[in-house]
């Protein structure tokens, strides 16, 4: 009875692990140049920014920690009212890269909705 039981739970974890959403493949992104760029210091993700928008509905709907497996963590982060959060990539060098670069560089924008899905994906100034 007790092997029963195993199999049953066994069975219940595949079913739950196989229905969520798999990660998207983006074409013509270079996923690790992207993650290694980290503030665009080396300006790898500016010539990847248009792909990433021209494709960006394969990112729509994707949970908060799928968006970072995807593109890594976040260059900066916000939160809002009512869980609403936003998490920034930059897209061209950031002042953390160096502090002589303009304050409104072009960065890729995500936004997420209380339910922690992306809900509005842009590019922006």
């Amino acid at each position: 009875m007790s092997l029963c039981k195993w199999c049953s739970v066994l069975s219940l974890a595949l079913v739950i692990v196989s229905c969520g959403k798999s990660l998207p493949v983006l074409d013509g992104i270079n996923l690790t140049d992207w993650k290694n760029d980290k503030n665009a210091c080396t300006g790898k993700r500016t010539a990847m920014a248009g792909e990433i928008e021209a494709q960006k509905g394969k990112l729509l709907s994707l949970s908060e920690t799928q968006i970072i497996a995807l593109l890594g963590k976040p260059d900066q982060n916000e939160l809002l009212k009512r869980n609403q959060k936003f998490y920034y990539y930059f897209v061209e060098s950031s002042t953390a890269c160096d502090s002589s670069y303009a304050e409104h560089q072009m960065k890729l924008a995500i936004r997420f909705n209380a339910m922690g899905l992306a809900r509005e994906i842009s590019l922006e100034k």
